[in-house]
C-alpha cells in the first residue's frame, strides 16, 4: 500500500483547527457489499480520535439501528464488546438480506469532555450498499441532529467532493462548521503540522458543505453545535455538543 502525504497544498482553502477532535465511528469492512464478498457486513464502533488512532471509552449507546427501504431495526441488543484503538468499543457482523443501502447509526450516552467543560453527543451514521443496489443512499433518518449526503456515501474516488446538507431538528443549519478527519489505520499517513489532522469547512446559507478528500480510505465528518439544553455534572449546568457524524469511504484511483 502507498504512503500517503495529506499535505497542505491539496487542503487548499480549508481552515485548519486544532488536533485531537472527537469523533463517534461506525466503520464497516466493506461500504459496497457484493455477491462475491458473501451476505454479511461487519461493524465496528468507537469515540475516538480517528487520525492518530487514540481511543476512547464508549459506553454502551443509547440507540443503535440500521434503516433499509424505509424500515427502521432496533440492533442494541446485538452489539459485542470488543476493545477497538485499546479502549471499549463494540462489533456486529449484520446480515445482508436483500440488496439496497442500509444506513446504521448510533447515538451514544453522553460523554463528559473535562477539556471543553461540556457533554459531547455524537450521532453516527454510515451507509452501506448490498448486491449493486444503490437505492437509499440519501436516506434521511430524522435524527436530533444528522448530514444528509447531498453526494452518494460510497463508490466515491480519491479526489472526489463529497457534498452534505447539515440538519438539527429537520432543519438545515446555516454556515455550520464541519470538522474533517482522515482513519489513520495502518496508513502511516502524515501531516506536515498537526493542525492539518483535523481540518474544518463551513457550510453556506443552505447548510451545505463541500470536501474533496485528498487520498482514499475513510472519512469522518463531524458538524458540530450546541444544544439547546444543558446536562448537569457537579452539580452545575453544563452546555452539550451535538455532532452530526457521518463516514465515508473513498475509494483508491488506478487509472492513469
Amino acid at each position: 500500500m502507498k504512503r500517503r502525504i495529506l499535505s497542505a497544498a491539496l487542503a487548499g482553502s480549508v481552515a485548519a483547527t486544532p488536533a485531537l477532535a472527537h469523533y463517534g465511528m461506525i466503520i464497516p469492512n466493506d461500504p459496497m457489499i457484493s455477491q462475491e464478498d458473501g451476505r454479511t457486513v461487519s461493524l465496528t464502533m468507537s469515540f475516538s480520535h480517528p487520525f492518530e488512532m487514540d481511543g476512547m471509552m464508549l459506553d454502551r449507546p443509547e440507540a443503535f439501528t440500521v434503516t433499509h427501504d424505509g424500515s427502521t431495526t432496533d440492533l442494541l441488543g446485538d452489539l459485542q464488546d470488543a476493545t477497538v484503538m485499546d479502549d471499549q468499543g463494540y462489533t456486529l457482523d449484520f446480515a445482508l438480506e436483500r440488496p439496497g443501502t442500509y444506513v446504521f447509526a448510533m447515538e451514544p450516552k453522553p460523554y463528559w469532555e473535562p477539556a471543553e467543560d461540556a457533554f459531547i453527543i455524537h450521532y453516527t451514521k454510515t451507509y452501506v450498499t448490498a448486491y449493486g443496489d444503490d437505492e437509499g443512499w440519501d436516506a434521511e433518518l430524522g435524527l436530533k441532529t444528522e448530514i444528509v449526503p447531498l453526494s452518494k456515501p460510497f463508490g466515491l474516488w480519491e479526489r472526489n467532493v463529497f457534498q452534505g446538507i447539515v440538519k438539527m431538528d429537520g432543519e438545515a443549519v446555516p454556515y455550520a462548521e464541519v470538522e474533517v478527519e482522515f482513519l489513520n489505520d495502518g496508513t502511516n499517513a502524515t501531516v506536515p503540522d498537526e493542525l492539518m489532522i483535523t481540518q474544518t469547512v463551513k457550510a453556506d446559507a443552505n447548510g451545505v458543505f463541500t470536501y474533496a478528500a485528498p487520498s482514499y480510505g475513510w472519512w469522518g465528518f463531524a458538524a458540530l453545535n450546541t444544544a439547546d439544553y444543558t446536562l448537569p455534572q457537579d452539580g452545575e449546568d453544563k452546555a452539550v455538543e451535538l455532532g452530526a457524524v457521518i463516514w465515508v469511504h473513498f475509494e483508491e484511483w488506478t487509472g492513469q
